[in-house]
């Protein structure tokens, strides 16, 4: 039923011009500001204690980067409308020639990116210039939903390998195959993940985008979608980095995934209408900590 309703509203938005969207999308974000108290008060008490802000500021910034969720969800409703023809006109792309030499490494590519901007978007930006996309994402909590958001990020050609299951032998597998493989790396990652201070507190950080980026000699690629003040969208495509093997594989992994943490970290504090602060990204507490030796499947070596 969620299934064919999403699909159904996917439909009748696809026939609206960008700027409703865009007024839609504000209207559904301050709805969900009011309505949605224990997210909202979730964002405005992380946003204070991380940015060092008064309530009333926190709050001011919060109704904004709702409404830039509202607008992302009619964006994601309006995929199946892009294309190499009009895409241009929603989305600029800075320094797209560091993914293109990226890409001509041939060991694939490990897009560091987050709950920032529309990232859906991030993601059409180059399969629009013809780069082949995948990405790790997280099951939503409703299958239908789940389902429906696969199927338009299909309607862009993005391949999504599910976190935690057995795609992510498929996932490694892509990389191999010298695909883009993007990472949401600012999620709590639960007791095995690096405990790195995020946003001034210490956050399990996910481990995966330094993982793999070691097994297949990947370059890691800090990728962003920001929106601008008119409503359309600036792609950030970072300088290169390389997982460095200095003999201790632990520390070299945690070394990389500090960096791209700070990375991640410094793109939110300048944009922060644009990140999900309702997140629950310091949901395990450090003591709960567990060391374990991150290594990618053997099986993906066959």
């Amino acid at each position: 039923m969620v299934y064919n309703i999403l699909m159904f509203m996917s439909k009748i938005t696809c026939m609206m011009p960008h700027s409703l969207l865009l007024s839609l999308g504000k209207v559904l974000g301050i709805l969900y500001y009011l309505l949605i108290k224990k997210q909202r008060n979730r964002a405005v008490t992380q946003m204070m204690e991380s940015l060092k802000i008064s309530q009333p500021e926190a709050e001011k910034l919060v109704k904004e980067s709702f409404i830039n969720m509202g607008r992302n969800f009619f964006e994601v409703l309006y995929m199946p409308a892009l294309n190499k023809e009009n895409f241009s006109k929603y989305i600029e792309i800075d320094h797209l020639e560091r993914m293109e030499a990226a890409l001509a490494e041939k060991h694939g590519v490990v897009v560091l990116t987050g709950h920032v901007g529309n990232w859906e978007w991030l993601s059409a930006s180059f399969t629009m210039n013809d780069m082949p996309v995948t990405a790790i994402a997280k099951p939503q909590p409703n299958m239908d939903y789940t389902n429906a958001l696969d199927d338009l990020r299909a309607a862009i050609n993005v391949e999504i390998f599910s976190r935690g299951t057995s795609e992510l032998i498929a996932a490694a597998k892509a990389l191999k195959k010298g695909k883009i493989l993007g990472f949401l790396c600012d999620q709590d990652a639960g007791p095995h993940g690096a405990f790195i201070e995020f946003l001034g507190k210490t956050a399990s950080t996910p481990m995966g985008a330094a993982v793999f980026a070691k097994k297949f000699h990947s370059p890691v690629l800090p990728c962003f979608i920001l929106r601008q003040p008119d409503g359309h969208h600036k792609v950030i495509i970072k300088e290169p980095l390389r997982y460095e093997d200095t003999g201790d594989s632990d520390k070299d992994l945690f070394d990389l995934t500090y960096k791209m943490t700070k990375i991640l970290e410094q793109v939110i504090l300048e944009n922060p209408t644009q990140w999900l602060w309702f997140q629950k990204r310091w949901n395990t507490p450090p003591d709960q900590q567990k060391h374990r030796h991150h290594t990618v499947k053997a099986e993906v070596e066959k």
